[in-house]
């Protein structure tokens, strides 16, 4: 696109606009940046404070039998299990850069349990589905930029958002409960020789 518009403005005669455009871009692009830089500081901080108090390890025993059900095959206390539920909470308060590197060190852990290192396994399918549909119960990043653009009301879509994620979510674990059921792999029949009836009277 870019290639088009600077052909187009060439033919033209206009090739100021192109400067002129990159160069506003690049003013909005700095502008949006130092903008969710501070609400991310802040939430960040947030976090950290909520990390300290260990209200965060409060939240993932809550969501401690949820990621049960959510990855059966995951061993109990395993370090996995640990980086998904704090992937979790960072998604349920809209921190989808805190929660990025708890999703990559999860994905990591998952990764040695992984018996075929060339395809991924249905846990690390579930934690994909579960990242990019999570359930977020403020979205601190939306609100970011709604403020940094003068939005009159920042926060006035907590709700749609929270029933769109929801409705997503749901979406999210069915698709992966219906794959994880049709790729299952068939049980395992019993090779034990069969022992030939004996006969009676």
């Amino acid at each position: 696109m870019l290639l088009v518009g600077f052909i187009a403005a060439a033919a033209q005669g206009r090739i100021e606009l192109v400067t002129e455009a990159v160069f506003d871009g690049a003013k909005t692009g700095v502008g949006v940046s130092f903008g969710l830089i501070s609400v991310m500081v802040f939430w960040l901080g947030m976090m950290r404070i909520a990390e300290d108090a260990k209200l965060l390890e409060k939240l993932a025993k809550l969501l401690g039998p949820i990621v049960g059900f959510l990855f059966p095959d995951v061993p109990k206390n395993h370090p996995a299990l640990g980086f998904i539920m704090s992937n979790m909470s960072a998604n349920l308060l809209g921190l989808g850069n805190a929660a990025t590197p708890m999703g990559i060190r999860a994905m990591q852990e998952l990764q040695k349990l992984n018996s075929d290192k060339e395809t991924a396994s249905p846990a690390m399918c579930t934690l994909l589905a579960i990242n990019t549909a999570s359930i977020t119960l403020i979205p601190t990043t939306l609100i970011a930029i709604r403020m940094n653009f003068n939005s009159a009301n920042p926060a006035e879509i907590v709700g749609t958002t929270l029933i769109a994620t929801m409705i997503a979510t749901a979406a999210a674990i069915i698709a992966d409960r219906w794959y994880r059921n049709r790729h299952a792999p068939p049980a395992k029949r019993s090779t034990s020789p069969k022992m030939p009836l004996e006969r009676t009277g």
